[in-house]
């Protein structure tokens, strides 16, 4: 009986220290998840932002999650209510264990569904041809063309209106739309700025469009966000918002730049890099841009003799 006393004892006393160890690290735990939320939220460029374009899905964002809260919600506090009701030790719960079916629990679990997959789809609809990457942003200045070319592993811009090109910088004016045309001279790629417009997909042999616009100067990031070999995760690219006098500036520093943008640079710009610092060139060689779709449909269309491109090593 004593050595019983004694191990209840020392088992207390065991279980007080756990328990308080366990407190302890409760609270570490909800400080680090406490900063880790912090630290999300600071990243989370797409509830904050920059463009109107932007914008419209941050709302679009917030209206499908606040449709399907409609059935979340109640699920979780009707999961709450019943463990509260049928607990154990609650005698005054009806008790129906012959219950087989029930015509207003199927309506509920089989119309509230539909209702928000209804209402989910058209919200979607509209968003999608209101968000067409295609549709050009209404304004009384025109949009500045840039085409943009995605590279194992860097982003090469071109100006056609202005004659130069910058390798992982695109430099734009704030308060004027931003008319994008995007390809591949690699593997498919991921073209993003989350905090002016949406992700799509760039594509050798074809060109993709998007648009944005930033309301005002800043700096931003795009990356690369389709896996595309090993330096995927260094395929970042600065995107600088400028006032317009600002961006004839840059322009003009551009035009500064000793390097020209012919076959023979493109070329070599072409070959497998990482972690490439901005590079400006002061000329471009014309149709360059076309040209780099063409080498991957001649195989296609019948315009060119010789087999196709070998697919790039992704190593």
């Amino acid at each position: 009986m004593e050595l019983h006393s004694q191990a209840r004892s020392l088992l207390k006393g065991t279980g007080g220290g756990v328990k308080q160890a366990f407190t302890k690290s409760h609270r570490w735990a909800m400080a680090v998840g406490a900063s880790l939320l912090a630290g999300a939220c600071d990243r989370a460029v797409i509830l904050n932002p920059k463009g109107p374009i932007a914008d419209a899905e941050r709302g679009l964002l917030i209206d499908a999650f606040s449709v399907m809260l409609i059935v979340v919600v109640p699920v979780i506090v009707m999961a709450v209510l019943f463990a509260w009701r049928y607990r154990a030790a609650n005698r005054n719960a009806r008790y129906e264990p012959t219950w087989a079916n029930s015509a207003r629990v199927d309506a509920v679990v089989w119309l509230v569904p539909a209702l928000i997959v209804i209402a989910v789809g058209v919200l979607v609809w509209r968003s999608t041809h209101k968000l067409d990457p295609y549709r050009e942003i209404a304004s009384d200045v025109p949009p500045l063309d840039i085409q943009v070319v995605a590279q194992d592993w860097k982003w090469l811009f071109i100006y056609p209106e202005q004659g130069v090109a910058v390798v992982n910088q695109m430099a734009i004016p704030s308060g004027r739309p931003i008319s994008l045309r995007i390809t591949s001279d690699t593997v498919m790629n991921s073209f993003y700025v989350p905090a002016l417009a949406g992700q799509i997909y760039a594509m050798a042999g074809m060109q993709t469009r998007l648009q944005m616009l930033a309301n005002a100067p800043g700096k931003f990031v795009g990356r690369n966000t389709q896996y595309s070999g090993g330096g995927f995760s260094d395929q970042f690219f600065e995107v600088l918002a400028t006032a317009p006098a600002d961006f004839d500036a840059w322009v003009a520093k551009a035009k500064q730049a000793p390097g020209k943008l012919d076959a023979a640079a493109y070329a070599k710009l072409a070959e497998k890099s990482r972690l490439v610092p901005i590079a400006y060139y002061s000329a471009v060689e014309p149709r360059l841009f076309d040209s780099i779709i063409a080498k991957y449909s001649h195989g296609h269309h019948g315009q060119a003799d010789g087999p196709p491109p070998a697919a790039p090593d992704r190593r």
